[in-house]
């Protein structure tokens, strides 16, 4: 018998899959694509294929229940006018998973999750951007200094 076979418990405590779920949601609307391991991905899944169906239907009731699974504001607010909009004429889906191969160290199965029809700019939120005219002030500080 399938009795309290409902999600896999990735070997972890139910807090640590909680946040685990979490914090895997919220990477995956902030740069829409992460790798992690093969059973990670197919757990991460349908819980963010519910988050963009969530954030289709704009009501104050779907906002709050966004902001409390995610526990973070600018990733709700993400999903409601960025992600919605784009899949807006597509029924369910909105993820895939693809296999990338095994982990060095211990072998473990790993995967690509991404959002289909991805913005592939998101990738590289948290980078810097080089900015030439200070690092031109450091070299000819540099070039100060030692000469």
């Amino acid at each position: 018998m399938r009795h309290g076979l409902v999600n896999k418990k990735l070997n972890r405590t139910s807090e640590h899959r909680k946040a685990l779920l979490k914090n895997m949601l919220n990477s995956l609307i902030k740069y829409e694509q992460i790798k992690t391991t093969l059973p990670k991905a197919k757990f991460l899944k349908p819980q963010a294929d519910k988050i963009i169906t969530l954030g289709k239907k704009d009501t104050l009731h779907n906002t709050k229940m966004l902001v409390s699974q995610l526990q973070d504001v600018k990733s709700a607010n993400k999903v409601k006018k960025t992600l919605s909009k784009r899949y807006e004429n597509r029924k369910g889906g909105y993820t895939r998973i693809i296999k990338a191969g095994f982990r060095y160290g211990d072998n473990a199965p790993m995967a690509i999750i991404e959002f289909v029809d991805r913005d592939v700019e998101a990738k590289r939120v948290d980078k810097k951007k080089k900015d030439t005219s200070t690092e031109k002030n450091k070299v000819e500080e540099k070039q100060l200094a030692t000469g």
